[in-house]
């Protein structure tokens, strides 16, 4: 199999998945409960997850290990369970994928603010990043991604961390959904040129308010550096409630229509985020690959 570096380097988009927490919760995760929790105890509803996402046509799937950090999963009591709950989502993740499908290990935040807003130094910011991203790697993913990052000091902490603990691809991935900018007032072209100075793989934006919104700050980290390899996972929209339910107005057919918007700039991986399901990937590749 071609390594991921390699991929990335030769023509062609790479289609990710798309969401996982809002396909476990339809699938019957409980509100409330730790998406990550389903790695050890219902480990067949992430497998079908991961198959379904790989059948609709994704050439990268992500880990179940968004919250898979020792120091956010001690706020759901699963502290001492962090190695099993990677370990197993690696592998579950690898079951499910087929020799030509890429596995990233998924991080996301801890959940705290960084000192001096919050408690959380960088340097145990930083060795909670290492110690998952260490983890994955033993699991057997591809790579690292890093993502829905909003602030940027975080976000760095987890680059390095991860490099400490691994030599795999390193992406990492920005969410703006506040005016342009990060929830902590970051701008994508701030992002892009901070990261992108880190030495990873791939950047980019994930997440946010709405498609256009994110292809705005693609575009901005396009601009800002030119010869970066990009990255775009948006959301389906944002949520309304109806009968109890969230439900995502975007459609597969323009989820499809907004990937074609963010391959004219250059965008390498697109996949999507909360509220995608594998018909909209499928949608996404069909359009991706005519």
């Amino acid at each position: 199999m071609t390594c991921l570096k390699d991929r990335l380097s030769e023509r062609g988009v790479l289609i990710a998945d798309g969401a996982t927490g809002t396909m476990l919760q339809a699938a019957g995760l409980p509100p409330g409960v730790s998406p990550e929790r389903w790695n050890l105890e219902n480990p067949e509803a992430i497998h079908v997850m991961h198959q379904a996402y790989v059948e609709a046509g994704s050439d990268l799937i992500l880990t179940n290990t968004f919250g898979g950090t020792r120091l956010r999963l001690e706020k759901a009591r699963l502290g001492d369970s962090m190695r099993a709950i990677n370990l197993a989502a690696a592998r579950l993740a690898r079951k499910a994928a087929r020799e030509s499908t890429f596995v990233l290990g998924d991080i996301g935040p801890i959940g705290m603010l960084l000192k001096p807003l919050g408690s959380l130094s960088i340097e145990e910011a930083k060795a909670s990043f290492a110690e998952q991203a260490g983890t994955l790697a033993e699991g057997g993913v591809d790579a690292i991604l890093i993502e829905t990052m909003s602030d940027l000091a975080e976000a760095v902490a987890a680059v390095q961390g991860a490099c400490q603990a691994t030599n795999l691809p390193i992406l990492v991935s920005m969410s703006f959904d506040t005016h342009g900018h990060t929830m902590m007032g970051v701008s994508p072209e701030t992002a892009a040129v901070t990261l992108w100075d880190l030495g990873v793989d791939v950047i980019g934006a994930n997440c946010g308010r709405s498609l256009s919104e994110t292809l705005e700050a693609v575009k901005k980290m396009r601009e800002a550096v030119p010869e970066a390899t990009l990255l775009a996972k948006p959301n389906a929209g944002l949520p309304h409630e109806e009968n109890g339910e969230s439900i995502y107005d975007i459609t597969p057919n323009v989820m499809a229509e907004y990937a074609l918007k963010f391959v004219s700039l250059d965008v390498k991986i697109f996949g999507g985020c909360c509220g995608s399901t594998p018909e909209h990937i499928r949608a996404v590749a069909e359009a991706l690959r005519t």
